[in-house]
């Protein structure tokens, strides 16, 4: 019974993962990286769209991202919505692309990005720690209508803080492999 309720969740702990690792994809590292602005709106005739459905984005050198609008008519469009971001960069338009050269990080930056990293961790954690909870009041649910027994609601308490466990080291695992890139110099 304990099973089924922890497998019920499980995809909750996978969604929290795979968002700490778009939000993490997001930090800027110095190098010049599309997920970066693929998801910035972009206001195309009026809708607010994310970039990646009006331009096709690509790095040519690793300091460089180049945007091509599908439509030339989106160009200031783009290179607008660049600069409102809160990415602090400044495209330039040349009439058919949009660049942005990533400047170098200085060790300050570099040491806030890593604070802004350890704040979508903990954020992760939390997530985890609010499907643990879920999980744990349907257990005692079930104890309490009689669909369990009281060894095995223990037993799936202690199942589900083995899982718990491995998701928190999961983070840990992608927030210690990003800091190291973002700290590279």
């Amino acid at each position: 019974m304990y099973n089924e309720i922890i497998n019920l969740h499980k995809e909750d702990l996978e969604k929290t993962i795979e968002h700490f690792k778009s939000e993490g994809s997001k930090i800027r590292t110095g190098r010049a990286n599309a997920s970066l602005v693929e998801d910035l709106l972009v206001d195309y005739y009026g809708a607010k769209t994310p970039l990646k459905q009006v331009a096709s984005i690509n790095t040519p050198e690793p300091r460089t991202i180049a945007i091509q609008p599908w439509d030339r008519g989106a160009l200031a469009a783009i290179e607008s919505a660049i600069r409102n971001s809160d990415l602090n960069m400044n495209p330039t338009n040349d009439g058919v692309l949009v660049r942005i050269n990533i400047p170098m990080l200085t060790e300050e930056r570099r040491r806030e990005m890593v604070k802004v990293l350890n704040q979508k961790g903990e954020e992760a954690r939390i997530g985890i720690r609010s499907v643990r909870e879920d999980v744990l009041k349907e257990i005692k649910d079930a104890e309490k209508a009689g669909e369990m027994s009281e060894d095995d609601a223990f037993t799936g308490k202690e199942k589900l803080q083995v899982i718990v466990d491995e998701y928190n080291k999961k983070i840990e695992e992608l927030r210690a492999k990003k800091e190291v890139e973002i700290m590279t110099v």
